[in-house]
């Protein structure tokens, strides 16, 4: 029997899988010097991003299962 891969545990802690297969992540520069930042930017800080295609690839391998 062939050994199974295992998950990059970091990798699964920031990414997910969304429905159509995209990849899902948060934005960075949100815990420090908020003050600094104006309310548009907290705010659009706040949603989810989409990792971009070119990255997705590479990323999407570390998921093994």
């Amino acid at each position: 029997m062939k050994n199974k891969m295992k998950s990059k545990k970091a990798v699964t802690k920031r990414f997910t899988f969304t429905g159509n297969g995209k990849l899902k992540m948060k934005h960075s520069h949100t815990r420090k010097n908020t003050w600094a930042k104006t309310r548009k930017q907290k705010r659009n800080l706040n949603k989810t991003a989409y990792v971009h295609e070119t990255d997705a690839g590479r990323i999407g391998q570390l998921f093994q299962n």
